[in-house]
């Protein structure tokens, strides 16, 4: 996260025409950190749901124009750039700084981004600032699309209520204090992969039989197992393999925000971004691959298990191998709030785009203690009542 940067020099007010225009060296027209509004010089920021930047100040509004490249999110080749990294490695040119300093342009602060954030707000006039061309930075993997934020901050808020009052056991406090919880919008990077995968696998299919053993009163039936050898090869392909790009994401399981809705990508424009905080990656493209392909092992291994068949399986031995790898480099977007309870800090997360709540959460052992013993007196009046005691 950003830290706090030292007091600023005082200046006019945060988001007037004047201060919007107080920095001669930067061009509104060119800079990427910030998008000044035509009419009155305040920061424009995503209008959620619209692909559109609009003013809070004014109301002016602009749409994100994609041109002809708005389908043009491709998939990119997993080997070239490894290729590619190698060689900038070998010349330090892929590492990422481990912090930089921007001024925002509406008070003159200095703003200081650490490790992977490249988007957030200015901590003493709240307008949003982006660390300069580092989604599209040569010497980095560059953002290859975008799913744009659909959810706005009022829906989060429902789909959060909705959430806590499913939640049985919860600390009633921690319910309270989740309503009063503030979001915060974010763009978390991802690795999608592409491979088409070849597998053998050898095993036993077992299937069931009953056999009647004993006799007169010690006479039963026996479930039994008969076993035959199984195995064979198949092909499979996999596309949109998630990996998250970072290695502290702040998103507890993120696999349960899944699955994204990755027809709506756009390709990457830093409007986008405007009034949300993003991080880029951390996590090397190869790091990622590793994950995704433990994913794809787990899907093999339950194909596998299918094609044996039979009642039970054994799966003694399974071999893949992943060729025509691609990849896609992409910012996703979340509902992030943290809060703490006695001593335990909570993250929930919600999917912006689906929709989708996910969090952790504490359980009261008072609420639990008082539904165990509301069971055993219930158990004891129907006793009671039936003459059983």
């Amino acid at each position: 996260m950003a830290r706090l940067p030292p007091a600023p020099v005082p200046v006019t007010r945060p988001g007037s025409t004047e201060g919007a225009r107080s920095r001669p060296d930067l061009d509104p027209q060119t800079d990427p950190r910030h998008f000044p509004c035509p009419r009155c010089g305040a920061d424009l920021e995503y209008a959620i749901g619209k692909l559109r930047l609009a003013c809070g100040h004014c109301g002016f509004e602009r749409a994100i124009e994609l041109g002809e490249a708005r389908d043009a999110v491709v998939e990119q080749d997993y080997l070239a750039t490894l290729h590619r990294l190698e060689e900038l490695r070998r010349t330090g040119g892929e590492s990422l700084a481990g912090h930089a300093a921007v001024r925002c342009q509406a008070c003159s602060a200095e703003v200081v981004f650490e490790q992977s954030v490249t988007s957030t707000e200015c901590a003493y006039c709240g307008q949003p600032v982006q660390r300069d061309q580092i989604h599209t930075a040569e010497q980095r993997i560059p953002v290859d699309g975008v799913l744009p934020f659909e959810v706005d901050r009022s829906e989060a808020q429902r789909r959060l209520s909705r959430w806590l009052r499913g939640l049985w056991f919860a600390p009633s406090e921690f319910k309270k204090r989740g309503l009063r919880g503030r979001f915060a919008g974010s763009f978390l990077p991802y690795w999608t992969f592409d491979a088409a995968s070849f597998a053998r696998y050898s095993g036993r299919r077992g299937d069931y039989y009953t056999v009647r053993v004993g006799s007169g009163k010690n006479a039963r039936t026996e479930r039994r197992i008969r076993w035959q050898s199984a195995g064979g090869s198949f092909q499979r392909f996999f596309d949109d393999v998630l990996a998250l790009a970072v290695a502290e994401g702040g998103v507890p399981q993120p696999r349960r925000l899944e699955p994204w809705p990755f027809e709506r990508l756009v390709p990457f424009r830093a409007e986008l971004l405007a009034g949300f905080s993003a991080r880029t990656y951390d996590r090397r493209l190869e790091s990622g691959f590793e994950e995704a392909r433990g994913r794809m092992e787990e899907a093999l291994r339950d194909e596998a298990r299918r094609r044996i068949g039979g009642d039970v399986q054994q799966l003694h031995h399974l071999d893949a191998r992943y060729d025509a790898v691609t990849y896609k480099h992409l910012l996703l977007p979340v509902w992030l709030m943290s809060y703490r309870h006695g001593e335990q800090v909570y993250r929930v997360v919600i999917n912006a785009v689906t929709g989708q709540v996910f969090g952790e959460r504490p359980w009261s052992a008072w609420k639990i203690l008082g539904a165990v013993t509301l069971a055993l007196v219930a158990v004891l009046v129907i006793l009671l009542v039936t003459g059983r005691m």
